[in-house]
Protein backbone atom coordinates (compact mmCIF):
# COMPACT_ATOMS: atom_id res chain seq x y z
CA UNK A 1 0.00 0.00 0.00
CA UNK A 2 1.34 3.47 -1.29
CA UNK A 3 1.73 6.48 1.45
CA UNK A 4 -1.66 8.34 1.83
CA UNK A 5 0.92 11.17 3.83
CA UNK A 6 3.72 12.43 3.65
CA UNK A 7 5.71 14.41 6.67
CA UNK A 8 7.93 17.45 6.36
CA UNK A 9 10.79 17.14 8.30
CA UNK A 10 10.08 18.89 11.17
CA UNK A 11 7.16 16.21 11.85
CA UNK A 12 9.62 13.71 10.92
CA UNK A 13 11.93 14.58 13.85
CA UNK A 14 9.20 14.48 16.21
CA UNK A 15 7.26 11.50 15.12
CA UNK A 16 10.86 9.80 16.16
CA UNK A 17 11.74 11.83 19.01
CA UNK A 18 9.64 14.16 20.85
CA UNK A 19 5.89 13.23 19.55
CA UNK A 20 4.46 15.15 22.27
CA UNK A 21 5.06 17.70 20.14
CA UNK A 22 2.86 16.47 17.46
CA UNK A 23 -0.55 18.14 16.93
CA UNK A 24 -3.74 15.94 18.19
CA UNK A 25 -4.32 15.85 14.55
CA UNK A 26 -0.89 14.54 13.84
CA UNK A 27 -0.34 11.68 16.19
CA UNK A 28 -3.82 10.61 15.02
CA UNK A 29 -3.28 10.40 11.23
CA UNK A 30 0.32 8.64 12.33
CA UNK A 31 -0.98 5.91 14.62
CA UNK A 32 -3.77 5.51 11.72
CA UNK A 33 -1.39 4.97 9.07
CA UNK A 34 0.46 2.57 11.78
CA UNK A 35 -2.74 0.60 12.53
CA UNK A 36 -3.22 0.01 8.88
CA UNK A 37 0.55 -1.24 8.42
CA UNK A 38 0.42 1.89 5.72
CA UNK A 39 3.69 3.75 5.12
CA UNK A 40 4.47 7.25 5.75
CA UNK A 41 6.21 9.35 3.14
CA UNK A 42 9.39 11.59 3.43
CA UNK A 43 10.66 13.46 0.20
CA UNK A 44 14.12 12.95 -0.20
CA UNK A 45 15.14 16.27 0.73
CA UNK A 46 13.65 15.35 4.24
CA UNK A 47 16.68 13.04 4.36
CA UNK A 48 19.02 15.78 3.61
CA UNK A 49 17.53 18.18 5.81
CA UNK A 50 17.92 15.55 8.77
CA UNK A 51 21.11 15.08 8.02
CA UNK A 52 22.39 18.36 7.75
CA UNK A 53 20.55 19.58 11.18
CA UNK A 54 21.81 16.51 13.05
CA UNK A 55 25.54 16.85 11.64
CA UNK A 56 25.14 20.58 12.76
CA UNK A 57 23.62 19.50 15.77
CA UNK A 58 20.80 21.27 15.74
CA UNK A 59 18.93 18.07 16.80
CA UNK A 60 20.15 15.81 19.28
CA UNK A 61 20.64 11.79 17.75
CA UNK A 62 21.07 9.03 20.47
CA UNK A 63 22.90 7.40 17.80
CA UNK A 64 25.13 8.26 15.22
CA UNK A 65 24.22 9.88 12.33
CA UNK A 66 25.10 6.72 9.92
CA UNK A 67 23.18 4.51 12.19
CA UNK A 68 20.46 6.92 12.43
CA UNK A 69 20.11 7.10 8.87
CA UNK A 70 20.57 3.35 8.31
CA UNK A 71 17.64 2.68 10.98
CA UNK A 72 15.35 5.67 8.88
CA UNK A 73 16.15 3.84 5.10
CA UNK A 74 15.40 -0.28 7.04
CA UNK A 75 12.37 0.91 8.79
CA UNK A 76 9.44 -0.50 7.18
CA UNK A 77 7.04 2.35 8.46
CA UNK A 78 8.72 5.03 5.68
CA UNK A 79 8.61 5.56 2.61
CA UNK A 80 11.27 7.76 0.88
CA UNK A 81 9.73 9.41 -2.35
CA UNK A 82 13.03 10.26 -4.73
CA UNK A 83 13.40 13.96 -6.32
CA UNK A 84 11.98 13.44 -9.80
CA UNK A 85 11.74 15.63 -13.11
CA UNK A 86 8.02 16.00 -12.02
CA UNK A 87 8.70 16.77 -8.67
CA UNK A 88 11.84 19.58 -9.77
CA UNK A 89 8.99 20.88 -12.53
CA UNK A 90 6.70 21.51 -9.67
CA UNK A 91 8.85 23.02 -7.55
CA UNK A 92 8.95 25.76 -10.24
CA UNK A 93 5.87 27.24 -9.60
CA UNK A 94 6.03 27.47 -5.63
CA UNK A 95 8.00 30.69 -5.75
CA UNK A 96 5.96 31.82 -2.54
CA UNK A 97 7.91 29.68 -1.02
CA UNK A 98 11.33 30.56 -0.55
CA UNK A 99 13.34 27.48 1.01
CA UNK A 100 14.06 25.18 -1.84
CA UNK A 101 13.51 22.41 0.41
CA UNK A 102 9.90 23.29 1.45
CA UNK A 103 9.09 23.76 -2.32
CA UNK A 104 10.59 20.18 -3.15
CA UNK A 105 8.62 18.68 -0.32
CA UNK A 106 5.40 20.67 -1.11
CA UNK A 107 6.15 19.46 -5.14
CA UNK A 108 5.84 16.01 -4.00
CA UNK A 109 2.64 15.98 -2.02
CA UNK A 110 1.44 17.71 -4.92
CA UNK A 111 2.68 15.34 -7.42
CA UNK A 112 1.82 12.71 -6.04
CA UNK A 113 -1.27 13.51 -3.86
CA UNK A 114 -0.83 12.99 -0.80
CA UNK A 115 -1.48 15.34 2.90
CA UNK A 116 1.29 16.81 4.00
CA UNK A 117 2.12 16.94 7.59
CA UNK A 118 3.48 20.24 8.64
CA UNK A 119 3.26 23.06 11.33
CA UNK A 120 5.37 25.57 8.77
CA UNK A 121 2.92 28.29 8.70
CA UNK A 122 4.29 29.65 5.62
CA UNK A 123 3.26 26.32 3.93
CA UNK A 124 -0.31 25.76 5.81
CA UNK A 125 -1.40 29.49 4.59
CA UNK A 126 -0.60 28.68 1.03
CA UNK A 127 -3.33 26.36 0.23
CA UNK A 128 -0.90 24.55 -2.25
CA UNK A 129 -1.69 21.12 -0.92
CA UNK A 130 -4.20 19.38 1.37
CA UNK A 131 -2.47 19.72 4.67
CA UNK A 132 -2.78 18.63 8.33
CA UNK A 133 -1.12 20.91 11.16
Amino acid sequence: MSPSVLLDTHILIRWLSTPKLLTREQKRVLDQCIRRQEQVGISAITLLEFAMLAGDRKIRLNAPIDGFLDSLKSDPRIFMFAITYEIALESAYLGILRDPADRAIVATARVHGLRLLTSDQRILSTNFVSTIG
